[in-house]
């Protein structure tokens, strides 16, 4: 848990640094990102990454983690903010809001599919196979949006606050609740694992 949440942190923060860089830089870092990331499949671990003995495998794990999957799910985790910015700045300041609830409903779907039809059903090598073509399909259409949105990126206009626009900024106090929200959240998620394993 502590390395996906950690690298799901990553990927927004990567996705904000990403959208700040100018022109098309950020299409062309993105999709070199994706092309890199084909080199950690497929996703199948290496016996390398096994405990010898009984040392702690903290370490072996968070490693095997970061060899197999790490740059893959990187790149998955930004996606969602990439794509509804690009979204935005392609049609004119658009909300891409229903993007993010299309997004929640499949992760649900998967979180419920996944028990009941594919794990039952499938060996972890079969599942990796399969998980690792559906990534390279990600990475095609994703680079392909990346391209096409590049237009996008680089007529980017400035947009500054006029005394009638401008908005306060938030409160500390209000930071300070949305902290706790996502915090709750993650403890909720935290938890909930720690139970069912």
């Amino acid at each position: 848990m502590l390395f996906f949440q950690m690298a799901l942190l990553g990927g927004y923060a990567y996705a904000h640094w990403v959208n700040g860089l100018a022109g098309r830089k950020q299409t062309l870092v993105h999709i070199a990102l994706l092309a890199v990331s084909l080199l950690s499949l497929p996703i199948l671990p290496n016996p390398r990454w096994k405990p010898l003995g009984g040392e702690d495998p903290l370490l072996r794990i968070i490693g095997l983690l970061t060899a197999t999957v790490g740059l893959p799910y990187f790149l998955l985790s930004s996606t969602s903010p990439l794509l509804q910015s690009w979204y935005s700045r392609t049609n004119g300041g658009a909300m891409p809001y229903r993007f993010f609830a299309l997004s929640n409903a499949g992760s649900m779907l998967g979180l419920l599919t996944y028990p009941v039809l594919i794990e039952p059903n499938l060996t972890s090598g079969v599942q990796a196979w399969m998980w690792s073509g559906s990534y390279v399909a990600f990475v095609l259409v994703c680079g392909l949006v990346a391209w096409m949105a590049r237009d996008a990126h680089a007529r980017v206009a400035v947009v500054t606050d006029t005394p009638d626009t401008a908005t306060a900024a938030p409160t500390w106090r209000d930071r300070f609740i949305w902290m706790g929200l996502a915090a709750c959240a993650s403890a909720l998620l935290l938890a909930v694992t720690n139970h069912i394993t």
